[in-house]
């Protein structure tokens, strides 16, 4: 199977409700996008599958376990499964592309 998705159009089925959207599902890996509006908390625990971030567009900041640190429109971030991880201090609305690998669990 193989898809070109669109970043806008996925992005516009965000809701206040709904700030995650899987767009792509296969044993291996799942894929979907993720906005939170400025000020907004991020509730999300830690996954069983590792996890990349890039972020589309927006300002806030990420930590990482014990780390913290800043990301922007064009950064690429690496999370082991595992590992305690949130976004804060969100200071524009963040939109990321998520990547787990394998796909997602619903226990995640």
């Amino acid at each position: 199977m193989s898809a070109v998705f669109e970043i806008e159009r996925l992005l516009r089925e965000i809701s206040e409700t709904r700030r995650y959207v899987e767009f792509l599902r296969r044993p291996a890996m799942s894929a979907g996008v993720y906005v939170l509006p400025a000020g907004a908390s991020d509730l999300q625990t830690p996954h069983r599958e590792d996890e990349i971030y890039y972020v589309v567009r927006g300002t806030a900041k990420l930590r990482l376990g014990p780390e913290e640190r800043p990301v922007y429109a064009g950064d690429v971030i690496f999370v082991e499964a595992g590992l305690e991880h949130r976004f804060f201090d969100i200071e524009n609305e963040l939109a990321v592309l998520v990547v787990f690998a394998p796909a997602e669990s619903a226990e995640s």
